[in-house]
């Protein structure tokens, strides 16, 4: 057990010590999994480097994806990276899943991207529309459900079917040591300071300052950390 946790240590550049009471043949069984998804991400990108992709994974557009070591993408997902900027991703970042991120919403208009920090992880199940382009600073955890959309339908015109008014775009911002909760929702143009916790299942959209507790539909601010 010790020699397993070195090396996971080294994988993740920070002390990592499992549980002792797992069981051996579950310990085998999740080794040979990460081989083979270790294997098949070797042979995607043509690289010999620490990335281990599911092979039920989808990713298009490889040419714009750009990540650090010890990338982790779980089955079932889905990434699209083709926009301006395409998707980068820093050390130690796993997606899980049945994830989906898309970098343009249409092929008339290519979106900026997705930039994501060190040693965050994507919860399963999430959405992540990047448009608008969608930056997450370093150290944040995402629960499971969460859908982040940097876009949005121009509507004004009552004249106008609303799919053939176009779309703005302003972006999204989440900064450093952030825990967003499970199934919260989080909308264009809304910029969320370092240290902060949004609450399980909020609707965000807006401008919060950093330490701080958010929660509630649409949201507001709860209490300061």
């Amino acid at each position: 057990m010790k020699t397993i946790n070195k090396i996971l240590g080294r994988l993740k550049g920070e002390q990592f010590i499992l549980d002792k009471k797992i069981p051996f043949s579950y310990m085998f069984l999740f080794f040979c999994r990460k081989t083979v998804n270790l294997l098949y991400g070797c042979f995607v990108f043509r690289r010999l480097s620490l990335i281990f992709v599911h092979p039920s994974a989808k990713i298009l557009c490889k040419c714009k994806l750009r990540f650090g070591r010890n990338l982790n993408i779980d089955r079932c997902c889905y990434l699209d990276a083709l926009s301006k900027e395409g998707i980068a991703l820093g050390n130690n970042v796993s997606v899980g899943k049945n994830t989906t991120i898309e970098c343009s919403g249409s092929l008339k208009y290519l979106g900026k991207g997705l930039k994501v920090g060190n040693n965050v992880g994507l919860g399963t199940h999430g959405f992540f529309g990047c448009a608008g382009g969608v930056e997450i600073g370093d150290d944040c955890i995402f629960g499971n459900f969460v859908s982040l959309h940097s876009e949005n339908h121009n509507y004004e015109d009552i004249n106008l079917p609303i799919r053939l008014q176009g779309v703005n775009h302003k972006g999204i911002k989440i900064g450093k040591n952030c825990w967003i909760g499970a199934k919260v929702t989080i909308l264009d143009g809304t910029e969320i300071g370092n240290h902060c916790v949004v609450a399980a299942g909020a609707v965000v959209r807006g401008v919060y300052p950093g330490n701080c507790i958010i929660g509630g539909v649409p949201s507001k601010i709860i209490r300061n950390i």
